[in-house]
């Protein structure tokens, strides 16, 4: 599943290419994603400038002039720019045309994901309840800290909470309590403020260089540009349960913290 530093780089490679732009039209060949998409979604946008492409969290936020496109990728969607009236594959289900003769493509195989309007975005059931951006202000250890205290539940999940923090999906979550040192099923409840510090540095640290390598390639996800990321080529601990640890050549073990696989060093974290 794309996670915060793909979708983030997805963002930054469509946003050039839509900003500022007016949309022509509209086509949607499949509206069965995980919520259907708007029958009038055509009639709405078309006609209307692209002002901005904003992210939170996991979600894309297109804004026009008057309303936002509310967009997931699900599983193993995609957003790319095409050169309008490019015939459509299997899975394309939604193009965007704009005047500038590009057009926004959506590709979902599992349909996984949205594509949804909005007046006010920010206060959309999906996003009015997320917690804070992780590479902000809003977000450091002190909160982890506070927030944790009486939970008998794992770290893990605990930072995965997007009411917590945004964004820390499974695989930032394995690398930042690596390089945090805590062992991946302590009681979150249990770990000490100094701790909670160091482990909210070394998530903004994680996620501020994956998106700055183009995310993580698994499966099929490519940017807005149609390149793969680069990150999955220094994971530390993620998928490689039974290898040897990197900095210490301990073997990594593997378990499963709320059905999601967790892999860390017995020696490095603790």
């Amino acid at each position: 599943m794309p996670e915060l530093p793909e979708v983030e780089t997805t963002r930054r490679g469509i946003a050039p290419h839509l900003e500022g732009q007016r949309v022509s039209r509209v086509i949607v060949r499949d509206r069965r994603l995980r919520w259907p998409i708007p029958e009038d979604l055509d009639v709405r946008l078309s006609g209307q400038r692209i002002v901005q492409v904003e992210r939170r969290a996991k979600y894309l936020l297109i804004n026009a002039e008057v309303g936002t496109l509310i967009s997931h990728l699900g599983m193993s969607g995609n957003l790319r720019l095409v050169e309008v009236g490019m015939p459509a594959a299997r899975h394309e289900h939604v193009d965007i045309e704009l005047e500038s003769g590009l057009a926004l493509r959506y590709t979902d195989p599992r349909r996984f994901g949205a594509m949804l309007w909005s007046l006010d975005p920010l206060n959309h059931e999906l996003l009015v309840r997320l917690g804070p951006e992780p590479l902000t202000d809003l977000f450091d250890g002190e909160r982890l800290f506070q927030l944790s205290r009486g939970r008998s539940m794992a770290v893990k999940p605990f930072i995965m909470d997007n009411a917590v923090v945004v964004g820390v999906g499974n695989i930032y979550a394995t690398e930042a309590l690596f390089a945090a040192g805590v062992d991946p099923r302590r009681a979150a409840g249990g770990i000490s403020r100094a701790r909670y510090l160091k482990l909210a540095i070394e998530i903004k640290r994680i996620l501020t260089h994956a998106i700055e390598r183009g995310g993580t390639t698994l499966r099929d996800f490519i940017g807005g540009d149609g390149q793969p990321g680069y990150f999955q080529q220094e994971l530390f601990v993620y998928g490689r349960g039974g290898a040897l640890c990197k900095v210490c050549g301990t073997g990594l073990r593997e378990i499963r913290l709320v059905q999601r696989a967790s892999v860390w060093c017995p020696r490095c974290q603790s």
